[in-house]
């Protein structure tokens, strides 16, 4: 169901709009949880390594899907808010096809060149090969991925959380299953584990965009909507290119990471491969709910609203301190036993790397929360200058501390350190540029 987000009070519309949000990230995550688990408890701590050291290529090709949601759905959200539905349907159809073109370009440079990226991060010999084949069946399925994200950021633009929600429910479920089958039932190693995602991906990528179209044969337009529009590709682009870099040099500054791990040898890949799973599912779950917020301002914006931008990004920041709570008890008190989940042995360096990595990063994830709502303040207003800023420092000061720190006495507890110093000067500058932004479009009204 569509759901104007321009009307009600805001506290309540965020709330209702950005928890499905939340809950359908926390299933995406389970889909690399259910791996790591499945690799770990079946196949062992070496296939857990070789999963996690493939993951961090794979969020350089998510990175450009992300882009193709949040660019199409903070245009599309504009539009929607804007009631200019011939246009906002173009703009979708739009980042169809750009979005195709894109995939299958990514495609042909991770398939040429898969084995010079494993490489290229110092992988270990003992994982190469199950690394090389889970991130070859990745690849793929990338269609799969590009698609399901573009339907899910128009789900959002629409203002309905709730239909993503329900196909990664039921498909984060099934992969859990189809991960024990081919693992532990057909014995198919990791890439067992691989093809399990990839058929699990691929269900609900068809079904999201079955629906879509479904959705929009609702919508009426006085007029047939073109297929393609250069002028609403440059507007998407405006928004998805920077969301790309920024995405993509995340990845690259996680890839330099991950070389400076790998050089403590698989059991602190497999330890960081662990516990930076269930980092991962915090924080791309408040990344998330940073891009609700988006859809957010954006149809706001449209709407020329611009007094309810601010009261949803208290609302945001509220909602996020109040779900970090809970979390932020359980890893620190519970993190061995979290860490049972995905390694067999209780104890060595696995375990205790796990472990310290939680007990750092941890603390610092109410800082963590507000940054990443107010990027999507930014985002959602177009401020994509302002957004990039607090994402790069963020980025830059974490990968310089990580090199420096890994050489001291420290060792590998100097790169988990270097977390919070990121976060805490990237959030800073965040919140400040979202508040300089949210008092300027209230007083003088610019869009």
């Amino acid at each position: 169901m569509n759901k104007d987000l321009t009307v009600g009070k805001p506290y309540t519309v965020v709330w209702k709009f950005c928890l499905p949000l939340f809950g359908s990230i926390i299933f995406q995550q389970l889909y690399n949880l259910a791996d790591s688990f499945v690799a770990g408890k079946f196949i062992g701590n070496d296939a857990l390594a070789a999963v996690g050291n493939s993951y961090e290529i794979t969020l350089i090709f998510i990175a450009f899907a992300f882009g193709c949601n949040i660019g199409c759905s903070v245009i599309t959200s504009q539009l929607f808010g804007a009631k200019r539905f011939g246009d906002m349907k173009t703009a979708v159809y739009t980042t169809l096809i750009s979005g195709g073109v894109l995939c299958a370009m990514l495609m042909l440079i991770g398939l040429l060149f898969c084995g010079s990226l494993l490489k290229l991060i110092n992988t270990p010999d003992n994982i190469f090969a199950d690394s090389k084949l889970y991130l070859l069946i990745y690849i793929l399925g990338l269609p799969f991925v590009f698609y399901y994200n573009i339907a899910s950021g128009i789900f959002s633009a629409l203002g309905d959380s709730k239909t993503p929600f329900f196909f990664l429910a039921c498909s984060s479920v099934a992969n859990i299953a189809a991960d024990i089958l081919f693992v532990a039932g057909f014995k198919m190693g990791v890439s067992g584990v691989a093809w399990a995602t990839f058929i699990c991906q691929g269900v609900s990528c068809l079904l999201a965009v079955f629906f879509v179209f479904k959705r929009f044969d609702k919508i009426e337009t006085d007029r047939k909507p073109a297929a393609f529009s250069f002028e609403l590709l440059k507007r998407i682009a405006a928004v998805a290119v920077p969301s790309i870099l920024q995405q993509s040099f995340i990845s690259v500054g996680n890839i330099i990471l991950q070389s400076v791990i790998n050089g403590f040898g698989s059991g602190v890949i497999a330890g960081y491969s662990a516990s930076v799973k269930l980092n991962n599912l915090v924080i791309t779950s408040f990344t998330t709910f940073g891009n609700g917020i988006s859809n957010y301002t954006a149809q706001n914006l449209g709407a020329r609203k611009f007094e309810r931008i601010k009261e949803g990004f208290k609302a945001g920041v509220k909602l996020t301190w109040i779900i970090c709570i809970p979390i932020i008890a359980l890893y620190l008190t519970a993190s061995r036993y979290l860490m049972y989940v995905f390694l067999d042995s209780p104890t060595g360096e696995a375990m205790d790397t796990g472990i310290m990595f939680l007990r750092i990063v941890t603390p610092f994830y109410f800082i963590a929360a507000a940054k990443l709502v107010s990027d999507g303040v930014l985002r959602g207003a177009g401020q994509m200058k302002a957004f990039m800023a607090g994402t790069f420092t963020d980025l830059v000061l974490r990968v310089a501390f990580a090199a420096v720190l890994s050489t001291t006495a420290l060792g590998s507890t100097g790169i988990w350190c270097s977390w919070p110093v990121g976060w805490v000067t990237g959030g800073m500058i965040s919140v400040i540029f979202s508040f300089k932004y949210m008092n300027r479009v209230k007083y003088d009204g610019i869009i």
